[in-house]
């Protein structure tokens, strides 16, 4: 196994995993490493998708699984991980989507450092649902779309079997770690303020998360995503799917998290 990255000297991995040094935006910076690769697990990066999938089927490459995303699904990406998609289906390849809507982990990245150091949760939107989705099981499927036969050309959206208001995964928190966590609403621009402040993941993308901006960068129609019910044509798509086992819960999430959510 090989693993692509950037910053190839703080890389982490198991044992036995080969780390390279390539960047998806600078596709040759890795073309050689694609040498003697069967199947490839590729983040989006629309901007390259093209060069990149030629470059890995010119290797020998059979087999790739996309990270896209559940927003694809949904209609509201059309230009982010869509032409990512299409690059790989064109090439004529095997190929896999593995679709997951919001990840669980951001509520770590966004929430984490106030419930740490202040036991609270600071948010515009106490009702709004969601299902987020645990990691493992969007590695989950992952690994068996490129480990295992019978997952070529399908699409698999990932989601929380709940939908869940933003109040009830406070709640959810508070419950694995074993303290109370307040919920105080603020508006959208305190919030984004919040982040930014915060720095990291939830500065860079303190727009989108609070539909400031959509995918492409441009103003997010905030109507259209107030009323959006993944529901409305039944329950949600999640990585039983795939793995033939129920999905991970929230709550699951939270626990598995929870020790992340304590004071330092």
């Amino acid at each position: 196994m090989r693993a692509l990255t950037r910053s190839p000297r703080t890389a982490a991995f198991p044992e036995g995993v080969r780390v390279v040094a390539g960047d998806l935006m600078q596709p040759e910076s890795f073309g050689e490493t694609l040498r003697g690769v069967d199947r490839m697990y590729l983040f989006p990066a629309a901007e390259t998708a093209w060069e990149v999938v030629a470059l890995a089927r010119q290797a020998g490459v059979s087999r790739i699984v996309v990270l896209s995303s559940g927003a694809v699904t949904t209609g509201f990406d059309s230009d982010f991980h869509l032409p990512v998609e299409q690059a790989v289906e064109a090439s004529g390849l095997e190929w896999t989507h593995v679709r997951p809507g919001e990840f669980a982990m951001n509520k770590l990245a966004l929430w984490g450092p106030s419930i740490r150091a202040e036991g609270v949760v600071r948010d515009p939107n106490p009702d709004a649902a969601g299902c987020p989705v645990h990691e493992q099981d969007i590695a989950d499927v992952a690994a068996l779309a490129l480990l295992e036969d019978g997952h070529c050309g399908r699409a698999y959206t990932l989601n929380d079997p709940e939908m869940l208001s933003h109040r009830r995964q406070v709640e959810l928190i508070a419950e694995a770690v074993g303290r109370p966590i307040r919920f105080e609403v603020v508006s959208r621009d305190e919030a984004r303020e919040s982040y930014r402040k915060q720095g990291g993941f939830a500065a860079a993308n303190a727009d989108f998360l609070l539909g400031f901006e959509d995918y492409s960068g441009g103003q997010s129609d905030l109507q259209a995503l107030q009323e959006f019910d993944p529901t409305a044509t039944g329950s949600v798509p999640t990585a039983e799917e795939a793995t033939r086992v129920p999905a991970r819960t929230f709550a699951q999430w939270a626990h598995d998290h929870a020790r992340e959510f304590l004071p330092d």
